[in-house]
This record gives C-alpha cells, sequence and structure tokens, in this order.
C-alpha cells in the first residue's frame, strides 16, 4: 500500500489516538484535529492525501467539513464515518463528493481495504496526469507559441538556443503571459526531454512546506513526519525542475537552494546524508527580484545563479500585433471544444480585442473568448459577445 498523507477528524480523543496510532504503524504520515476548524486549519497547512472524518461532531458537521475542505483542495478524498445505520448520512456526503463511508465502530481492516484503494485510485490518477502532459509535450515545438511579433519571434530562438545547454533559466513576466510554457517548450527540446519535468509553485506552499516539497524529509524530522519522503529535485533527477514564482522562496531555503545550484547536492530536512543532484532549473517570476535583491529581500548571489539566462516576457498590451493570431488560436479550439460552429469575429470586435490592455495577458484573453463562444448566437463573434461590448477603455479602467 502507497503511503499517504492522512488527517483524522474525530473529537472523541480516545478514537482519534487509535485510528492514528494504528495507521501511522501502517507507514501513513497522520496529523489529526479534534473539529471542523481544527481540521480546515490542518487542510490549509499541509498537503494531504486523504482525510478521515467523523460525520457527527460539535461545531461544524463531517459533511461541512467535506464541502469546505475539498474547496481548499479540490485533489484531497474524504472518507465518512458514520454512526451504523445512518444511510441518509452517507448517502448525503457520497453526493457532495466523500471517496467513501465506514460505519462505527470502525472495522481496521475494512479501513485499511478502503484506503488501500484510494491510494491505488490516487496512484492511476496520476500516472495518467504525468501521461496525459508526456504525450502533450512530445508534440511541442516552436510552433506550439502562437505569435506574429518580432519580439516574441526572438524569445521562442533565444530558447531554442539555450536549450541544449545546462544553463539555468529566469522566465520573467507578468501573470498570464505563458511563463510555464516557455519552461515546457525549453524543456522538450534539450537533451533532457526523456526524463521528468517537475513543476512547482512556489507561491502555493508555505514557508513550513516548501523546503520539504523541494527537498525531501527524512522520518522524524519534525512533528507528523512518519516516514521518509522524496523531494522535488529527487523526482526531477536527469530533467528540469520548474520553479514558479521563486520569489516567494524564505530566505532559509534561498540558502539551501543556492548551495544545490553551486554544488549539485543537498540533504533532505532532518537528514546527513548528502544527494547529488543532476537537475537542470528553470524558474520564473512575476515579481522585479532586481528589486527585491535591492531591498534584501532576495540573495544577490541566487539571483545571479538562477539569471544565467533572462527571458522576459513582455505583456500582450505591449505586442498587440500577436492579439489577432492568438484570437483566432482560441475561437478556433473553444469552437471545437464547445462544438460550436464559429467561422471568426467581426472587424468591429478585432478591433476592441486589440485596443484593450489585457491586465490579466494572455490568461484573460482566453477566458475572454471561451466565454464569448459559449454565449455566441451566431456563427461569427461581434462586439456583443465582449464583455466590454463597445466600452473596452472604461471596462479596461474598471478592472
Amino acid at each position: 500500500m502507497a503511503a499517504l498523507d492522512i488527517l483524522i477528524v474525530e473529537d472523541e480523543p480516545a478514537q482519534r489516538e487509535m485510528l492514528g496510532g494504528f495507521l501511522a504503524k501502517q507507514g501513513h504520515r497522520v496529523v489529526t484535529a479534534a473539529g471542523g476548524e481544527e481540521a480546515l486549519a490542518q487542510v490549509k497547512a499541509h498537503t494531504l492525501d486523504l482525510a478521515i472524518v467523523d460525520y457527527k461532531m460539535p461545531g461544524l458537521t463531517g459533511l461541512e467539513v467535506l464541502q469546505q475542505a475539498k474547496r481548499i483542495n479540490p485533489r484531497l478524498d474524504v472518507l465518512i464515518l458514520t454512526a451504523f445505520g445512518t444511510v441518509d448520512n452517507a448517502v448525503a456526503a457520497m453526493k457532495a463528493g466523500a471517496a467513501d463511508y465506514l460505519s462505527k465502530p470502525v472495522d481496521l481492516e475494512e479501513l485499511l481495504i478502503v484506503i488501500d484503494r484510494i491510494a491505488e485510485r490516487r496512484t492511476l490518477q496520476a500516472e495518467n496526469e504525468i501521461l496525459r502532459a508526456q504525450i502533450g509535450d512530445k508534440g511541442l515545438s516552436q510552433d506550439a507559441i502562437v505569435h506574429a511579433s518580432p519580439v516574441m519571434a526572438e524569445l521562442i530562438n533565444l530558447a531554442g538556443r539555450v536549450a541544449a545547454s545546462h544553463a539555468s533559466v529566469l522566465i520573467a513576466g507578468e501573470s498570464g503571459t505563458g511563463k510555464e510554457l516557455f519552461a515546457r517548450l525549453i524543456h522538450r527540446m534539450s537533451p533532457r526531454s526523456e526524463k521528468p519535468l517537475i513543476a512547482v509553485n512556489c507561491a502555493a506552499l508555505s514557508e513550513s512546506l516548501i523546503e520539504s516539497e523541494l527537498f525531501g524529509h527524512e522520518r522524524g524530522a519534525f512533528t507528523g513526519a512518519t516516514q521518509r519522503r522524496v523531494g522535488r529535485f529527487e523526482l526531477a533527477a536527469g530533467g528540469t525542475l520548474f520553479l514558479d514564482e521563486v520569489g516567494e522562496i524564505s530566505p532559509a531555503v534561498q540558502v539551501k537552494l543556492l548551495r544545490l545550484l553551486q554544488e549539485g547536492e543537498f540533504q533532505r530536512v532532518g537528514g546527513n546524508q548528502t544527494i547529488r543532484a543532476d537537475v537542470r532549473v528553470i524558474s520564473a517570476t512575476n515579481q522585479d527580484l532586481g528589486s527585491r535583491v535591492k531591498a534584501g529581500a532576495f540573495r544577490e548571489d541566487l539571483y545571479y545563479r538562477l539569471n544565467v539566462v533572462p527571458l522576459n516576457i513582455p505583456p500582450l498590451r505591449e505586442r498587440r500585433e500577436d492579439i489577432p493570431a492568438l484570437v483566432d488560436h482560441f475561437v478556433q479550439r473553444f469552437s471545437k471544444e464547445n462544438r460550436k460552429p464559429i467561422a471568426g469575429v467581426t472587424r468591429e470586435a478585432m478591433d476592441q480585442l486589440v485596443k484593450y490592455d489585457y491586465p490579466g495577458n494572455i490568461r484573460e484573453l482566453e477566458n475572454i473568448l471561451e466565454r464569448a463562444v459559449v454565449i455566441a448566437r451566431g456563427t461569427t463573434l461581434t462586439s456583443g459577445d465582449l464583455p466590454f461590448g463597445g466600452r473596452s477603455a472604461a471596462w479596461s479602467q474598471a478592472r
């Protein structure tokens, strides 16, 4: 059975300790909570695989914990414990997204069977996601980045030239400009393309979690570390690690990352074994890291290690000649996905799309066109199908 990160939510201390101790002995990493509010705090603080939640508790019910926890972490599986015979509760929980339910008192053998089934399904899902990503990236080439502007053509050319090297690349640009697509393109064209590309969103991880996520930890390194965990650098062995929003990394982790880039080695949290890392690092930021260095918020030596080759992607408003090509690309894509025969956009609509400033960049343009295709009545998108319909300047200011 694969080891899972499990949260046990149970208001009865004896039951909570019994389940926690039993699952820890099976090799799982366990944290506990005595009630709903504490459980939601644990969901926010930890990267969890499974929550085992008692249905009937003071305060928030198990169903409420399920619903709110899934909003925080949609990938979290939830197993509901319900009193024997309360079928209605179990049905309600399953409709709300519970992975399964068990009657109390809990049969431990049955619990292990259910957890094993959940672990197996999660493993298959992860493998399928990796396979889809690999299949999708197999066809990724310089043509995958839709553009018409000379500045983007030069950036794509630079990405192709740097791909063959081991040099660290720092991709800078506003949110939604396509930084991860450039990272995937560099990896795809590199000699490391047959090895993994592992992406880490540094902004999505708390300071207490990011060191363990990147470098792994040893059993007993901290409370709840009941088993050794391999970090992202080890998972990316021979391939590429993409650090998105690298400016969010804490000073303590910056030191460890600098050592890895300088020496090519690191240690897991709580460990003393030195591990060699054959990993190419591509990082991205929507911040001005140079200014953060001057302010003392980011290490200067680390900045220069990450920024061997800089790629600065301009915002969409500074390369408006790319917009018509992107519009055609997204209209074709969303027409196909929604099975709507949209042939294109009117001249007036295209004029509005080109003049708008896009604070959310390509991601916002994509959102606008998906909405337009979905609500369109005809076979051509008009200004009435756009959210700013004839008032692009005012709508831009309102945003």
